[in-house]
């Protein structure tokens, strides 16, 4: 098993890990999509998920929180599962996976993670809408509380997301591609809302796709190609040998996966 060791230097270890995956497979029908995944996070840290377009990165957060089905494998949040703590977890999805024609305002999608322990048809009361708002200033949105999704550029409606995780008061952040289409200003404002939570001791585990920025800002990484080719502090992974093998070469495996899934075996 490989293990992401050293993180952060501001944050004690933790006596469990805070997020193991182990053997976590996916397979769209005979498609591989992940394999044998076996990965942890010791201890809170601003951790990347990084790898070619196709590599599984997205499916490795959606399968974390159930959102797709796994073949095999698990996946514990402090040695317990997802159902148990799904309180404690806080998900922005792609930008592209979201209807902004949806007649909703600013407000209304961050309430939507201020009131998400209330349960259904309950609103939530003065506490919540505060939450909210706080939320809100923190990503500096506060000023348009009152207008429709759609209408902001594509960094504005990152950061509503963003807020709408944050109102959840979540200890793990899950974020899919954050920083896709979005404006290096946004992104700056984006990655320092992150490192805050990271400072304050919180989990945030993002895929991305940027190698500069994510030396500069990730304290651990992991590179995926279907398979976990190397997972650690950040410049112990990014080096030449290891994002050559994660972005070269990548039909091979494929067909090599395929075979596999179809005899129903796991690889070596």
């Amino acid at each position: 098993m490989q293990r992401v060791s050293e993180p952060s230097a501001t944050v004690a270890p933790a006596a469990t890990a805070w997020l193991e995956w182990h053997d976590l497979t996916v397979a769209y029908g005979r498609r591989p999509v992940l394999w044998n995944v076996d990965l942890t996070i010791t201890e809170p840290c601003l951790f990347g998920i990084i790898g070619p377009n196709g590599a599984g990165k997205s499916t490795l957060l959606k399968a974390t929180l159930g959102l797709v089905p796994i073949a095999g494998g698990s996946v514990l949040f402090w040695g317990r599962k997802l159902a148990e703590v799904r309180h404690r977890i806080g998900y922005v999805p792609q930008r592209e996976t979201v209807d902004w024609d949806f007649p909703v305002s600013v407000m209304d999608v961050v309430l939507m993670g201020a009131t998400s322990q209330l349960g259904w048809f309950r609103r939530g009361g003065r506490r919540e809408r505060e939450l909210a708002r706080d939320c809100l200033e923190r990503v500096g949105l506060a000023d348009l509380a009152g207008r429709q999704i759609g209408r902001l550029s594509g960094g504005q409606q990152q950061r509503v997301f963003l807020a709408r995780a944050l109102a959840r008061e979540a200890d793990i952040y899950l974020l899919d591609e954050p920083m896709a289409g979005v404006d290096a200003g946004s992104q700056e404002q984006i990655f320092s809302i992150l490192a805050g939570l990271r400072d304050a001791g919180k989990l945030v585990v993002a895929v991305h796709h940027d190698l500069q920025t994510a030396s500069r800002w990730f304290d651990a990484v992991a590179l995926v190609d279907m398979r976990l080719v190397a997972a650690g502090p950040t410049a112990d992974v990014l080096t030449p040998e290891n994002l050559n093998q994660t972005y070269a070469g990548r039909a091979g495996i494929l067909d090599e996966l395929g075979r596999a899934v179809a005899r129903g075996k796991r690889t070596p």
